[in-house]
């Protein structure tokens, strides 16, 4: 009975096709909507996770800030070794200065960030070295003329298919020779709010000499143990800076310690967040199409209120009745359903595609958008179906 229902309600769709099309245009869009929000917040949320995971796992930076007692004061080298070697589930600590300066080759100037850093630097942030080598213990300690160079400055100055490991460059008046280029890393993983692959990475020594001319950090950063407790290591953290710069009791910190992965967890949280309510907002367009589905049942059971009396004279029971109009709407918002998530597809590609954000497929939600969708169906074909039901056989045979 049920295959047979089916095909009945296929060919009552297929009769009045562009009615039944425009009928589920309110699911498709709904289905599509739905899918296609949530697919972008996914993606939102990767691109975040992903520029956060480049300033390194399980790290934290640590900055100094301004007080009430005047500008914060900057730590040094004897900081670094200090937290290296005093707090137990530290792995790395080291710090870091930047500058701005004009990149210069063989004619070509490129407006950059140079930084200051050494290779507990690159290990703490996930730094790695695509092509060429990093710094030796003795470029390090002799503060060498070498540098590491980001993909966009190596695009920016160098000819293309130029290898430029051991050509040497001009940072304003300072030269140095390239040993190596950076991995791409985005847009979201330098503490200057600077393209992190637009770069010259030179020995910490190097930076402090030739650019800033002082042995301030601007801040440092702690990779820690992940068997550690990082409440535990953060604790420690403060008691040893706050000892260090001889803050009194009741004394408001000069400093500032950010958890990666607390920001990550929190930003996380903000986006899916956000999703599910501008997801929870699509879905009205859900209820607008169910509507719309009623809508054209009511109708469609006063089109055919004769032919519905004429199988009830004949022997047709009424749930039977009730079972082919119900089929028909079930029917008709999955289609609908199918449509938005074929739709929900392309939207979701070509805005990954424009925002630049990455595609992230979620099977779950397509499947409950369309469950969703045939549920639709079940609830706003309900009453129809019923209604056709009920009718009077004698009346229906009179109806016109």
């Amino acid at each position: 009975m049920m295959g047979a229902t089916f095909l009945l309600a296929l060919r009552e769709i297929r009769r009045h096709l562009m009615r039944s099309f425009l009928t589920t245009v309110g699911i498709v869009i709904g289905v599509a909507a739905v899918i296609t929000m949530v697919t972008l917040g996914n993606g939102v949320t990767a691109s975040v996770q992903d520029d956060i995971s480049s300033l390194g796992s399980n790290v934290f930076i640590v900055f100094p800030v301004r007080t009430d007692r005047g500008p914060g004061r900057p730590f040094d080298d004897t900081d670094v070794r200090a937290v290296a070697t005093q707090i137990a589930g530290v792995e790395e600590a080291a710090g870091s200065v930047n500058a701005s300066a004009t990149a210069i080759h063989n004619g070509q100037n490129w407006s950059t960030s140079v930084q200051g850093a050494n290779n507990a630097f690159l290990r703490g942030q996930s730094i790695k070295v695509e092509e060429g080598r990093s710094f030796s213990e003795l470029e390090e300690a002799a503060g060498k003329s070498v540098c590491l160079i980001g993909i966009k400055v190596r695009d920016a100055i160098f000819p293309p298919a130029w290898d430029p490991i051991g050509e040497d460059l001009r940072l304003d008046n300072v030269s140095c020779t390239v040993i190596g280029v950076l991995a791409e890393r985005g847009q979201g993983a330098a503490m200057n709010n600077q393209d992190s692959d637009d770069v010259v990475i030179m020995p910490l020594k190097t930076v402090q000499r030739r650019f800033t001319g002082n042995s301030d950090l601007q801040y440092f950063i702690v990779k820690y143990d992940s068997a550690y407790s990082s409440a535990g290591i953060q604790s420690s953290l403060v008691d040893l800076l706050r000892e260090r710069r001889l803050l009194q009791p009741g004394q408001e910190n000069d400093f500032n310690i950010i958890d990666t992965a607390q920001v990550n967890d929190a930003i996380s949280s903000v986006t899916g967040t956000l999703t599910a309510m501008v997801a929870a907002i699509a879905a009205i367009s859900l209820l607008v199409g169910g509507i719309g589905i009623m809508n054209i049942m009511l109708v469609s059971v006063t089109e055919r209120t004769r032919e519905i009396g004429i199988r009830l004279a004949i022997g047709a029971l009424a749930r039977e009745v009730q079972l082919q109009f119900l089929t028909e709407a079930v029917v008709l918002c999955c289609f609908g359903g199918l449509v938005g998530i074929g739709l929900a597809f392309v939207l979701s590609l070509s805005l990954s595609t424009a925002f630049e954000i990455p595609y992230v497929f979620d099977p779950v939600v397509n499947v409950i958008s369309f469950l969703f969708s045939a549920l639709m169906g079940v609830a706003f074909g309900y009453y129809p179906a019923r209604r056709a039901s009920r009718l009077d056989p004698i009346e229906a045979l009179r109806h016109e």
